[in-house]
């Protein structure tokens, strides 16, 4: 079996289980008594431990392989999943969700392994790969979730638990260690240290702000939209779910079937600010839709400039990056990634209470214009032939 097939039945029944979880939580939350606010901290409290942890994952994964991290996270995911099950407080719930949180910040060693597994012209289609995983996860994870709640909130999250548990055992048969044998002999520098060498790798740290501010715009759509639709066009759960399950489709088909081809043709470094501007437009749309159709193609528009923009920009940070440092530097990505997630959404919360339900939208376009032309200005002047445009 292919590795990178090995890898993406991994990723994608890894985040079926996320999935599964993701629309209980609230509900599970306000069993043990919680307020909005503890719903929204508890949500937090996965974000906070993939800050932390995910530089950390990457790290290892650079000293010891990609392989044993990524069971250990499939492990931890299985533990954190039982232990959500079997929560008989809120405190436990935000213990089970921090250690999902730490689990799943293995996901930039599934990156680095891509890395390893791919050529510069074949990576943005590999990290499309792990993007498509997303996309049918978030589709069929919900759908799960909400048919197993009929027995209970914590049938879902066994089942979760259980599918963590398999999928570490097919993984410990089917997972290759991608990582090249010569790695392991060189010394591993600490934390501060692979910053420091993203900080004077050229381009590098313009690019991992353009992948932040992208990524911030986003999670304050992601967060806000539910209310926004719900105040403007009476959506309900079940329509919101739909929703997101039609941004999923667009997101898997885009990264599962086309990025890798238009990278290929004309370069990440073509396509990361035309996918940009195309959220930019999209986040400007979504308040002045004026019916659910139009509200539809918006979310689809966003869906597809986040389709080519995420894995053509991983690429990019991925070729960017010392070659000693790939899981190290994917690691410092996803918590970028997770910093992100945390200041998005507090940041659109406020503007929709102060501002308006509308301003969420237009100051995330307005952020995301800044990235775009961040973007362009760092890509006009990547001229290595693994982010130009391919011959």
């Amino acid at each position: 079996m292919s590795p990178l097939l090995v890898i993406f039945l991994t990723v994608f029944i890894d985040l079926l289980g996320f999935g599964i979880i993701i629309p209980l939580l609230p509900f599970y939350a306000e069993h043990f008594g919680a307020s909005a606010l503890m719903v929204g901290l508890l949500s937090t409290s996965f974000s906070v431990a993939q800050f932390l942890f995910a530089p950390f994952w990457g790290r290892l994964s650079d000293r010891i392989g990609r392989r044993p991290v990524i069971l250990l996270g499939l492990l931890g995911s299985a533990v954190s999943y039982a232990l959500f099950a079997m929560a008989t407080s809120l405190p436990t719930l935000f213990v089970a969700r921090t250690l999902a949180g730490v689990a799943g910040a293995n996901i930039p060693t599934a990156q680095a392994f891509i890395a390893d597994t791919t050529t510069a012209e074949t990576r943005a289609r590999g990290m499309g790969i792990i993007g498509a995983a997303f996309g049918l996860g978030f589709i069929f994870g919900p759908a799960i979730g909400g048919f197993l709640s009929h027995w209970g909130y914590a049938a879902p999250a066994w089942f979760a638990s259980a599918l963590s548990l398999a999928n570490f055992g097919a993984a410990l048969v089917l997972l290759p260690e991608s990582r090249p044998a010569h790695v392991g002999d060189l010394s591993r520098p600490g934390r501060f240290e692979v910053i420091r060498r993203a900080v004077v790798r050229p381009n590098l740290p313009m690019v991992l702000l353009v992948y932040f501010l992208v990524l911030t715009s986003f999670a304050s759509f992601e967060a806000m939209f539910a209310l926004y639709s719900e105040r403007r066009f009476g959506f309900t759960a079940a329509t919101i779910g739909y929703m997101f399950a039609w941004v999923g489709v667009v997101l898997a088909t885009v990264q599962g079937l086309l990025v890798g081809r238009v990278v290929r043709r004309v370069g990440e470094r073509v396509v990361i600010p035309a996918a940009i501007m195309v959220l930019a437009a999209a986040l400007g749309l979504v308040p002045l839709a004026g019916s659910v159709p139009v509200l539809a193609a918006a979310c689809g528009l966003l869906a597809f400039g986040m389709g080519f923009n995420s894995p053509s920009l991983l690429s990019a940070i991925s070729q960017l990056a010392d070659p000693r440092d790939q899981g190290s530097t994917l690691g410092v990505s996803q918590s970028l990634g997770s910093l992100a997630r945390i200041i998005g959404p507090l940041w659109g919360g406020w503007v929709f209470d102060h501002l308006g339900v509308r301003f969420p939208f237009y100051t995330a376009g307005g952020l995301m214009l800044v990235a775009w032309v961040l973007s362009v200005g760092v890509f006009s002047r990547v001229q290595p032939a693994s982010v130009s445009a391919r011959p």
